[in-house]
């Protein structure tokens, strides 16, 4: 198998993290989008990352149906449960990282508009989207050890990759004093190897 993507993107950084975590090896093919050289709309014609290419060919996206996938490639730490509540459970915690993660995207994206055709509104428009989440994982997670359950799961890991971003992205994001509970459980997260090998990154300047 193959990863598509890219160093920067949470949502690749959420498949490689499952892909760690369940002990699959797959090869990473870094490719940007918005190279005019990318293939990436080769194997997903919605030209979007991360893109999973298994064996026989077949090419899988977007990242929460990948990882679902990879779940069902190996049997070692199930990271979604069985349907049932708390599979639900689990899967709306992701929806809601997934959700931060996009709204962050667009004010990074927005930002690298022309001045003259950025939109201020559309910018308050996703960080209010941002703040709202945030604090809705907060109180989600409240003092529990884990977002979803007793045990780590894909919930874990999107709410860590959502807020590894915002301390990529938006340094000046103080959500840390904020939300001190979402602040440990970052702490705790880091601490694992699966996440501390795909901490995001800008690609070195030629």
């Amino acid at each position: 198998m193959k990863l598509i993507g890219g160093h920067t993107s949470p949502f690749v950084r959420k498949t490689r993290i499952v892909l760690a975590e369940k002990r699959i090896e797959c090869e990473f093919v870094v490719d940007n989008p918005t190279d005019p050289a990318s293939r990436v709309a080769d194997f997903n014609p919605l030209g979007k990352i991360p893109v999973l290419v298994t064996d026989d060919g077949a090419a899988i996206y977007d990242s929460s149906v990948i990882v679902e996938y990879l779940d069902t490639v190996s049997p070692v730490g199930r990271l979604i449960p069985e349907p049932g509540r708390q599979r639900i459970q689990v899967k709306r915690c992701e929806a809601l990282a997934d959700g931060l993660m996009e709204a962050a995207i667009l004010i990074i994206l927005e930002g690298r508009r022309p001045s003259r055709q950025q939109s201020r509104e559309w910018v308050e428009r996703q960080a209010a989207k941002v703040d709202s989440a945030l604090r809705a994982a907060a109180l989600e997670l409240a003092e529990k050890n884990w977002c979803a359950g007793e045990s780590y799961s894909l919930a874990d890991i999107a709410l860590g990759c959502a807020l590894g971003y915002l301390d990529f992205r938006f340094v000046d994001l103080d959500w840390r004093a904020r939300h001190p509970n979402l602040d440990r459980h970052a702490q705790k997260l880091s601490k694992r190897p699966s996440f501390d090998t795909t901490v995001p990154k800008d690609a070195p300047k030629p």
